[in-house]
């Protein structure tokens, strides 16, 4: 199955066009994200949406927007004019989702306890209601009834 999920900034405004046969709308844009390590320079990525979700895109998303695509990835080959070919990742989305301004962008921030909080009392954990307590002691086992097999439903 491919179906991926990214979160990326906008940094081409989304360009609405029609396919020649049919008119079927179409929404290509370039997004942005970060790169596994600090160190590694964002990627960009060409995003495509078809039908119904392309007019979405053009009317409802704008440069500098931060989204979460979800969609299929594609690789797709283009030959150069200079002999060879080059392989280009491509995303054709499914469902696009903005995210609010003032998201956090890295997954890797932790909540860390402030002075405020930090004298906050901690809610103890409940004890497990009675139904859940073993009713046998413990090391004696006691097999489950045995039941009709042929029963089964499918």
């Amino acid at each position: 199955m491919n179906q991926c999920i990214l979160m990326a900034d906008i940094i081409q405004e989304p360009e609405l066009r029609y396919t020649s046969d049919n008119q079927t709308p179409l929404a290509e844009m370039v997004v942005q994200f970060a790169g596994i390590r600090p160190e590694d320079p964002p990627s960009t990525l060409k995003v495509i949406g078809w039908g119904n979700l392309a007019q979405e895109i053009q009317a409802t998303y704008h440069e500098g927007d931060r989204v979460v695509i979800e969609g299929r990835l594609n690789m797709n080959t283009i030959d150069r004019p200079e002999g060879f070919k080059e392989k280009r990742a491509e995303l054709t989305a499914t469902r696009v989702h903005r995210l609010a301004s003032d998201t956090v962008s890295t997954s890797t921030t932790t909540a860390l306890p402030t002075a405020s909080t930090a004298s906050q009392p901690t809610a103890t954990p409940k004890a497990p209601p009675a139904a859940y307590k073993a009713k046998e002691p413990a090391g004696t086992f006691q097999a489950p009834p045995e039941s009709n097999l042929d029963d089964i439903p499918f």
